[in-house]
């Protein structure tokens, strides 16, 4: 069986759109635990007499306000730094705390993590492609 290897000009093709489907997804999932958390949508129960000014209120407003901008691809750089960082925030505060510092899945902070660095990897590579970035950055010709 004779396998190829791809030229490095499939790889500049599809490595912006790539990195554009996991903005838009990780945004996507991100946004909810904003909506749930302020518009109640998905209803999740523990939310139920959360206060906007608490500390899980602020982060659904980060969540709410970072996920529409990283979802339309909008200033995706300094989005991404500050939701990586309450990710991190998040994970020490909310999961470690518990025990297992070291083992996200004993502690339930797989998410946490994952989204912290999906949100650090953003930070440093940009939107990618099919983003408000990509054509407000654009050089008129």
């Amino acid at each position: 069986m004779n396998m190829t290897i791809p030229d490095q000009a499939f790889f500049d093709t599809w490595t912006p759109r790539a990195l554009a489907l996991l903005r838009i997804v990780t945004a996507f999932l991100f946004l909810q635990h904003g909506t749930a958390k302020l518009l109640h949508v998905p209803q999740v129960p523990m939310f139920d007499n959360l206060s906007p000014l608490s500390l899980v209120g602020i982060a659904g407003l980060l969540e709410l306000v970072g996920g529409v901008l990283l979802i339309i691809g909008l200033y995706t750089r300094p989005t991404a730094l500050v939701l990586s960082g309450e990710m991190a925030f998040a994970y020490f505060i909310g999961h470690a705390s518990h025990g297992n510092v070291l083992s996200p899945m004993l502690n339930g902070g797989e998410s946490a993590v994952l989204f912290c660095f999906i949100f650090l990897l953003l930070s440093v590579a940009g939107a990618g492609a099919w983003s408000l970035d990509a054509r407000r950055l654009r050089v008129p010709a």
